[in-house]
C-alpha cells in the first residue's frame, strides 16, 4: 500500500512539474516578443491565457497533492484551503472556455467571405480581450459558492461530515444541494466541450473543402507532400481530441466526488491525476506544432546570429 501512494504521488509530482515547466517556457516565448516589439495574432492572445489557466490548475492542485500524498496532509488555514480550491476551478473553467473561444474564433476566421460569418471576421478580432475577460469574470461567479464548502483538516480523525481531499476537506451539508451545485458548476463545462466540438467539425469541414477546391491548381510533384490543410485539419483533430477526452474524463470524476459522502483517496488522487493531464500536455502539443510565436522566436534568434556573424566579418 505504502508504495502504491508513492507511486501516485511520483506521478503526481512529475506530472506537476513537466506541466509547469512546458508553460512556462511557452509563456517566456510569449513575453520576449512582446519586450521585442512583436505583435501577435489574437489567437495568441488567448493561448496566453490558456496557458496562466493551465498553470493555475497545476500549482493549485499537483503542488499540494504532492505534499498531501508524502506526508504533509493538512493545511490548517481555511483561508489557504479554500484559496487552492477557488483558483483550481477558476482555472480549470477558464482552460475550458478559452480552448472554447479559441475553436470558436479560428472557425469564423477561416471561414469563405461568402459564408455567414462574413460579417464577424472583421468584427471578431475586436472582441477577442473583452472575451477573454468575461471568461475570467465568469468563472469567478460561478466559483464563488465553491470556497465556502471547503476547509481545512485539522485532524487525522474520520468525520463523517467531511469529504477528505487529502489536504483539505469539503463540507457535506444536503445531498440533493450537492447534486444540484455539480450540476450547475457542470453546465458551463457542458456548453463549451459542445461548441468546440461543433467549431473543430467546422474547421476540418472548411478545411476539407477547400483542399477539394485549390487540389487542380497545385503542382503533381508536390502532390506527395501534405497540404496545409492536411497539416492543420491533423492538428485541430488533435488538439481538439485530447482537450475533449481528458476533461470529459475530469468531468466524470469530478460527479463521484460529488456524489461519494466518502471518497477513496484513490478516486480523489486519480481525479487529480485526470484533471492535470490537459494542461500538461497542451504546451508539448502546441510547441510540435510550430505555432507563430515559436515561428518568430526562432527567427529573432537566427537573424540575431546573422548580424553577429556579418558584424564579425
Amino acid at each position: 500500500m505504502a508504495s502504491s501512494f508513492f507511486m501516485i504521488g511520483m506521478s503526481i509530482l512529475t506530472q506537476t512539474v513537466v506541466g509547469i515547466l512546458g508553460n512556462f517556457s511557452l509563456l517566456c516565448s510569449y513575453i520576449i516578443l512582446h519586450f521585442l516589439g512583436y505583435r501577435l495574432r489574437s489567437t495568441d492572445l488567448i493561448l496566453k491565457h490558456l496557458i496562466v489557466a493551465n498553470s493555475l490548475v497545476l500549482l493549485c492542485k499537483g503542488v499540494p497533492q504532492t505534499m498531501a500524498v508524502f506526508g504533509w496532509k493538512h493545511i490548517r488555514s481555511d483561508v489557504g484551503c479554500k484559496l487552492l480550491f477557488f483558483l483550481h476551478r477558476v482555472g480549470r473553467g477558464v482552460s475550458i472556455s478559452s480552448i472554447c473561444l479559441l475553436s470558436v474564433f479560428q472557425v469564423i476566421m477561416i471561414s469563405p467571405w461568402n459564408s455567414r460569418w462574413a460579417a464577424l471576421k472583421v468584427t471578431a478580432p475586436k472582441y477577442v480581450v473583452l472575451s477573454i475577460y468575461l471568461c475570467w469574470i465568469l468563472q469567478m461567479l460561478v466559483n464563488v459558492v465553491f470556497p465556502f464548502k471547503m476547509t481545512g483538516k485539522r485532524s487525522d480523525n474520520n468525520n463523517t461530515e467531511e469529504r477528505d481531499f487529502g489536504y483539505c476537506s469539503s463540507i457535506v451539508i444536503d445531498k440533493t444541494e450537492d447534486v444540484l451545485y455539480v450540476a450547475l458548476l457542470l453546465f458551463p463545462d457542458v456548453l463549451c466541450l459542445g461548441l468546440t466540438l461543433w467549431a473543430s467539425s467546422s474547421m476540418v469541414l472548411i478545411l476539407y473543402r477547400h483542399k477539394q477546391q485549390v487540389q487542380h491548381i497545385r503542382r503533381t510533384e508536390a502532390a506527395s507532400r501534405s497540404s496545409p490543410e492536411s497539416r492543420a485539419t491533423k492538428f485541430i483533430l488533435l488538439f481538439g481530441s485530447t482537450f475533449v477526452y481528458f476533461y470529459i474524463l475530469s468531468s466524470i470524476c469530478q460527479v463521484l466526488l460529488g456524489l461519494f459522502d466518502q471518497p477513496s483517496q484513490f478516486l480523489v488522487d486519480i481525479t487529480i491525476m485526470i484533471a492535470a493531464c490537459f494542461p500538461t500536455v497542451s504546451p508539448f502539443l502546441l510547441m510540435s506544432h510550430n505555432s507563430s510565436v515559436h515561428r518568430l522566436y526562432f527567427t529573432r534568434i537566427r537573424s540575431a546570429k546573422s548580424s553577429t556573424v556579418m558584424r564579425k566579418v
